[in-house]
């Protein structure tokens, strides 16, 4: 009795022992969802939800990409893919047997006298043709399963990217089903358990098989263009001619040391080897060595230069044009600048311009019946405009605001008629010592003098504007900025645009719908500041996302079209000794031919 005393109570002792110790914890108890619940046609972990898929039929042919619009897609998801080969001997063997029972039907329809059915036909030159690539082993055969389990925080989202998927699946004719019933199967298959517990499978040879491969790149080679740079995806060329678009048109956007400098220099110095004159705004003056080593001309445009634009020249009509077009075209785009220059216009002050500028143009005998071919001898300046507002009622304030332009330190500027050229093939406006109130004004004048010379003679160029968002700041520097873009497809002209304040140029309309008439588009390194925003405009991913905001210099996303890689600026030696931005290089350079200069006197 005794014994049985003491061992009931050590089994006792020892059961209280064990309720006191500390459950075992292990890493599975850190990474595990606190709950996880199964159901019909979706599984809840924890917070999350998540739905399995299959994919359970496809076309007669697939493309080369087709699963591509899936993977990048923002929605997580895990997707996997179960290949199981089939003995071809085996395969032969149905086939041989299929191949006799479609040709019998084929003679016996021929029998009866029946309309060919084009479908058993091409049934039998696709199974003979798989025969005979299986017997000479061209091709294999495969038992091949996709599944695809997607994550979302709620059901309805989980609705949405489903309706999303079938959408892209069903426009290229592939069509998938959740698996209900099955999801925990499905959950499972798409797990990296190498488990395929779904077991739908679709036969397929090889060919077809190889077009889902899921990491695709874009390669962006062509016959024709320059060299952008090498494609980061697989070491390929990014060669492009931007004149093969729809448009011509190019946006940068990219924060200051990303490199976008240089690989806008690169692209001119590389366009112009082909022939194609380019004219750039320059806010900073950073293209006047560019302009010198390629014999070009560097304008410098302030109050005090002796280089002078006339804000009321005029393009000479060509055979085609309208005279009375032009002339009415000019004054809306000088009613514009009017408004920038004065500050703003009532909608009578706005009518009074209209009329007055109409009748300074008559005053020089430039009118839509005279010849236009005399327009360019008469062409008005400010103060011709400041007179006859003068002789007109109720303009007296305008009067007072227009003054500025035309007496004193401004009038030096603004009141001159034109003396420059832009016969070069590369023209630099430099605009870095033009007061700051009046970049805008000087950017719109600039940009109105290169319109009509653009619109008079027909050749390829490219107007590089560099920190545009200095015209977007009003809206009508936007507007004819967009109109620019819009129009200069029929004048063989493409408007590359710069800028590195992403928010304050997609702040305007006009600045989205600039984007949205810019077929060629560079994005290089962003700020997290306007990420979110760039990623939006131009629809990108999260790995796209992130590549941008840890981007090195010189590296960023190239679109071209409907295509985009990512891309990394590269330059020869020489190359890199006439574009380069970096201080100690353009110092050096500087020292050198300062040296040069001092032996040759």
């Amino acid at each position: 009795m005794k014994f049985l005393d003491n061992l009931f109570g050590k089994k006792e002792n020892e059961i209280e022992d064990k309720i006191f110790e500390e459950e075992s914890f292990d890493v599975k108890d850190i990474i595990a969802p606190p709950y996880i619940g199964i159901t019909q046609d979706h599984i809840k972990l924890g917070e999350r939800f998540a739905k399995s898929f299959f994919v359970f039929s496809y076309p007669r042919y697939l493309n080369t990409g087709w699963l591509t619009p899936v993977i990048d897609l923002s929605s997580p998801m895990d997707i996997s893919f179960f290949v199981h080969p089939i003995s071809s001997e085996l395969i032969l063997k149905k086939l041989r047997k299929k191949i006799t029972e479609v040709s019998s039907e084929i003679l016996e329809r021929e029998e009866k006298g029946l309309v060919r059915d084009p479908a058993l036909e091409t049934a039998y030159r696709d199974i003979e043709n798989l025969r005979d690539k299986l017997m000479t082993a061209q091709e294999k055969m495969f038992r091949f399963g996709l599944y695809i389990t997607v994550y979302e925080n709620s059901e309805k989202e989980l609705r949405d990217t489903e309706l999303t998927l079938r959408s892209i699946f069903e426009s290229r004719l592939i069509y998938i089903k959740p698996a209900l019933f099955k999801q925990k199967e499905g959950f499972i298959s798409c797990n990296p358990y190498g488990l395929d517990l779904l077991d739908v499978h679709t036969p397929m040879d090889t060919e077809p098989l190889s077009t889902s491969f899921p990491f695709m790149s874009f390669d962006l080679s062509s016959n024709e263009g320059i060299l952008y740079g090498i494609n980061r995806h697989n070491n390929s060329l990014v060669l492009f001619d931007r004149f093969s678009l729809e448009n011509a048109n190019s946006v940068v956007f990219a924060k200051a040391g990303s490199g976008k400098s240089y690989a806008i220099k690169l692209e001119i110095l590389r366009y112009l080897m082909q022939g194609v004159d380019v004219i750039i705004i320059d806010p900073e003056n950073e293209y006047e060595a560019l302009a010198d080593s390629v014999g070009g001309a560097f304008l410098k445009i302030s109050l005090t230069s002796p280089n002078h634009l006339n804000p009321f020249d005029l393009p000479t009509p060509g055979p085609d044009d309208n005279p009375e077009d032009i002339l009415r075209s000019n004054i809306i785009n000088l009613v514009g600048l009017l408004r920038i220059m004065l500050g703003g216009l009532t909608a009578e002050e706005d009518s009074v311009l209209d009329e007055a500028l109409t009748e300074t143009y008559a005053i020089r005998d430039i009118t839509a019946q005279a010849d236009p071919a005399t327009w360019q001898n008469n062409v008005p300046l400010m103060s011709d405009f400041e007179e006859v507002l003068e002789s007109m009622t109720g303009t007296e304030s305008l009067v007072k605001r227009i003054k500025k332009f035309t007496k004193g330190t401004f009038a030096d500027f603004f009141n001159q008629h034109s003396n420059i050229s832009i016969e070069k093939s590369l023209v630099v406006f430099g605009i870095r010592d033009m007061e700051e109130s009046l970049r805008p004004i000087a950017l719109y004048i600039i940009m109105r003098y290169v319109w009509n010379i653009v619109r008079t003679s027909l050749k390829k160029r490219i107007l590089v504007i560099d920190e545009a968002w200095w015209l977007m700041q009003s809206e009508d520097g936007a507007s004819f900025l967009f109109g620019l873009a819009k129009r200069g497809r029929k004048y063989w002209l493409g408007v590359t645009t710069i800028t590195q304040d992403v928010a304050d140029f997609m702040k305007s309309d006009y600045g989205k719908a600039i984007v949205t008439n810019s077929s060629l588009q560079l994005l290089m390194k962003q700020s997290p500041a306007t990420i979110d925003i760039v990623q939006k405009t131009f629809n990108l991913t999260e790995q796209e996302k992130y590549l941008l905001l840890e981007a090195a210099v010189g590296e960023g996303l190239f679109f071209a079209g409907k295509k985009h890689v990512a891309i990394s600026v590269v330059a020869s030696q020489t190359e890199d000794q006439i574009i380069t931005t970096a201080p100690e290089e353009v110092l050096r350079a500087r020292e050198a031919k300062r040296k040069i200069i001092s032996a040759e006197n």
